[in-house]
């Protein structure tokens, strides 16, 4: 794995069956969500379209662009970017108000 410039923006190279692969972050990302929708999906037995994602609390805005982008790649409506400790706090009182059956997935996809 190597970091290359692209366009002016950093590419990831790898390689995937003896042949070198370029992908941006976005990418990448929007692959691991990919895997996350299907996965959700098979286990619901309907489409997911929406999607709320996690970002850590520093990240600047270009950074939660990229990461709304990667949503979009990934056939994701995104409604929203929202910080960690924010999705935690929803997350831990989505059970104290509960009426009625819902699903919900909270994906925080963290580098520590």
């Amino acid at each position: 794995c190597e970091v290359i410039s692209a366009e002016g923006k950093p590419k990831i190279q790898v390689m995937y069956k003896d042949e070198a692969k370029n992908f941006f972050p976005e990418e990448i990302s929007s692959m691991v969500l990919t895997k996350m929708k299907e996965t959700a999906e098979a286990y619901l037995g309907k489409t997911v379209t929406n999607a709320v994602i996690t970002v850590p609390a520093y990240f600047n805005d270009s950074q939660r662009q990229a990461t709304k982008d990667s949503g979009t790649i990934s056939g994701l409506n995104v409604l929203r970017i929202i910080n960690e400790p924010t999705a935690a706090a929803i997350a831990y009182g989505l059970d104290k108000k509960a009426v009625g059956e819902r699903n919900v997935l909270i994906f925080d996809l963290g580098g520590g």
